[in-house]
């Protein structure tokens, strides 16, 4: 990287890099998470249907689309045998009762998610696929007014629109290897339904939220948030948490958990009322296939009776930053490959080495510039040495073309976009600083007045003492 690389950027971005935390898009997206399976249209529906009216008012309510076998073409053996694994999708449709959050055409999933609910149905687990996920996409017959899909690597939500949900389900499958039983897809208007029918969920906000975005306005701490605010809650993004995508989803997956938890209590149970109107808005809501009948609903709420909150285990796939895609995340292996295993066989995931999320580059493979853009002399070298202490390999220091620096920044190329992360959860405080006509895997920082400092260390953070084996090649990250 040009030593006049960095100045040629003399202020920080408006915005944060693509695929980082923070960057808005050019068009709303209203990305978000749905559990429904056994919590939602299954685990409660048994007691409906001790009332022969209710439970056909409840039937007549659910919607279906026909998913063939002729469509999904060759599929994955079931593994687990009486294991049941859900497709669960949101649709963001605006026709009708959805028209009031924005008139755009046809219908998108920006979020999809695998519920897998054991064969005792005592324990369940919730997988979590980005939506920015890019993969190898199969192909897809066209159908129904839909144009079809060629094979090809791309995001993994274009398969709804290229062919439906039954693009969708052979998506899946073809890359987790996972046998799918069933879909449930579910929409604005009915999310909110559920919510409000159960009496609201609450959250825990740390700090004040005033997002005019998403007509969100709430203060700090506890809160029972209607349906309304809880639609704004979950659908939000730039006014809450790093401002990412993936932030949005661990958040979603939280307010889902705190519904779930309220739905499986007594609280809601044990209430007539408050039972059927939130099965009435669930129902309503819903759209699966013709096989998850209501009779299949309730033996299934029957078995899982005894599944406790603490059963359910939310986890998201783990991923990266892409280097080539930049913006974009791509699925980390072996560990996907390990998670999607766990599920199709049905195994305890605890104890298997296996972590969702994100999977963060290591500091020793990381090459950082440092410069300093301050009057404080030496600041640079001081700075170097803290960060060649906790595992990093410093290339290069000296100074800022020009002083003082106002923000301390961290500029890398589309080749250094997966390591500036690791950088700048270490530091206090920095603005990143994308480059995009460099190909450098270098991170150069720029130490601005605003420099506050490091990170202190995380008890059991001992990756400094790692190092490295002798198959590192310390040309990688320049």
């Amino acid at each position: 990287m040009s030593s006049g690389l960095i100045d040629a950027f003399p202020k920080p971005p408006t915005e944060p890099p693509p695929g980082q935390p923070g960057r808005r898009s050019s068009r709303p997206r209203r990305r978000w998470l749905w559990w429904l399976v056994a919590a939602v249209t299954a685990v409660v529906l048994v007691a409906a249907g001790t009332v022969a009216g209710a439970y056909v008012k409840l039937t007549g309510n659910v919607k279906h689309v026909e998913v063939s076998a002729e469509d999904l073409g060759r599929r994955p053996a079931k593994a687990a045998g009486k294991a049941l694994n859900v497709l669960v999708v949101g649709s963001d449709q605006r026709g009708g009762k959805n028209a009031r959050y924005g008139r755009v055409a046809g219908e998108r999933t920006d979020t999809i998610m695998l519920a897998h609910i054991s064969p005792k149905r005592d324990n369940a687990m919730v997988i979590s696929f980005p939506r920015d996920s890019m993969v190898q996409l199969p192909a897809c017959r066209a159908r129904q007014g839909l144009p079809g899909q060629q094979p090809h690597v791309g995001m993994i939500n274009e398969s709804f629109n290229s062919g439906g949900i039954t693009c969708t389900w052979k998506t899946v499958e073809s890359l987790t290897g996972i046998h799918i039983d069933h879909f449930v897809k579910v929409d604005f208007t009915g999310f909110k339904g559920m919510v409000d029918a159960v009496g609201g969920v609450e959250i825990c906000v740390p700090e004040a939220i005033d997002d005019k975005k998403a007509l969100l306005h709430l203060a700090a701490g506890r809160q029972n948030l209607g349906g309304e605010q809880a639609l704004g809650y979950v659908r939000a993004r730039y006014s809450l948490g790093d401002g990412s995508d993936i932030g949005r989803i661990q958040r979603q997956q939280m307010f889902i958990a705190s519904m779930v938890k309220k739905v499986m209590s007594g609280e809601t149970l044990t209430d007539p009322t408050r039972l059927f109107g939130f099965l009435d808005a669930a129902t309503k809501s819903v759209t699966t296939d013709p096989g998850l009948t209501p009779g299949v609903m309730r033996d299934l709420a029957t078995s899982a009776q005894g599944l406790a909150a603490g059963q359910i285990h939310f986890i998201t796939t783990p991923w990266r930053y892409s280097l080539v895609h930049p913006g974009r995340v791509e699925w980390v292996q072996p560990q996907s490959g390990k998670l999607f295993e766990i599920v199709a066989t049905d195994r305890a995931i605890t104890g298997s080495g296996v972590k969702g999320g994100q999977t963060r580059v290591p500091r020793s493979k990381i090459q950082v510039e440092v410069r300093n853009g301050t009057m404080r002399s030496g600041l640079a070298t001081l700075v170097a040495v803290q960060l060649e202490e906790r595992g990093y390999h410093v290339a290069r220091i000296g100074d800022a073309s020009r002083k003082p620096y106002p923000t301390t920044t961290i500029a890398y190329s589309p080749n250094g976009a997966a390591k500036a992360p690791t950088l700048s959860r270490d530091l206090l405080a920095s603005r990143p600083l994308p480059v995009r006509r460099a190909t450098t895997g270098r991170l150069v920082l720029t130490i601005g007045d605003d420099w506050k400092g490091l990170k202190p260390l995380p008890r059991g953070d001992t990756e400094s003492l790692k190092g490295f084996d002798a198959t590192h090649d310390s040309c990688t990250g320049a």
